[in-house]
């Protein structure tokens, strides 16, 4: 089942409308991250038809590392193999290390596409952003087309477990019948905030819990 079926903007263009202006006008000459072809990354791994898990992030990462390439690709919190762990993502791993497999230090891939493809969406509020310049293309308007895209997910799916991390995501929860879904809130994990609750929540095994409770595989974290 494709997203522009389903969500009701995209039948509409509003994405491609958002695109050209993001690599055209809003760029403002400079980088824009993730490169464009990447930009839709999240809903081309995870179709509505496999999706059981949205975890939400707030803007791509705005950095690039010469020689290895720009840090976003279209998943958030994720980056490509070979380009330095962002700490966020130190801590989602350090969560699951402690609480999926009882504290024993696997090396996790980075690159979350395994995620993905077992129907994890990795979505951004905003799919673009400037080199450097962290949630500057945060009015542009990607998040009336990101709102619509969870007000869907919550509307045409049963048994969803929708991913808080921090207040902005939270502020996302009166868009998703909780009758129907799960929600798991904690802090973010970012280094400033991963003590006050994200660190020793169990999200993972929780999510995991519910997903085996309604008749779905677990994700293999």
């Amino acid at each position: 089942m494709l997203w522009e079926e389903q969500v009701p903007l995209m039948r509409q263009g509003y994405h491609k409308e958002l695109l050209g202006k993001a690599f055209g006008e809003a760029s403002c000459g400079r980088k824009v991250f993730p490169p464009r072809e990447m930009v839709f990354n999240s809903m081309r791994l995870t179709s509505l038809d496999i999706l059981r898990v949205v975890i939400l992030g707030q803007d791509p990462y705005f950095n690039e590392h010469p020689g290895l390439g720009a840090e976003a690709h279209g998943l958030c919190f994720s980056v490509r193999e070979g380009i330095p762990t962002p700490p966020s993502l130190l801590n989602i791993f350090k969560e699951i290390n402690r609480s999926v497999y009882g504290g024993e230090q696997k090396s996790l891939q980075t690159d979350l596409t395994r995620w993905a493809r077992q129907g994890v969406l990795l979505l951004n509020a905003s799919l673009t952003v400037r080199a450097k310049s962290p949630n500057s293309h945060a009015n542009l308007g990607w998040q009336i087309l990101t709102d619509n895209i969870i007000e869907t997910i919550s509307k045409e799916k049963e048994h969803i477990v929708f991913m808080l991390w921090g207040s902005f995501a939270q502020k996302k929860a009166a868009m998703i019948d909780e009758k129907k879904h799960l929600i798991l809130r904690t802090s973010h994990p970012s280094p400033l905030s991963a003590h006050r609750g994200f660190l020793g929540s169990d999200v993972f095994v929780r999510c995991n819990h519910y997903l085996t409770d309604h008749g779905f595989e677990a994700i293999i974290w």
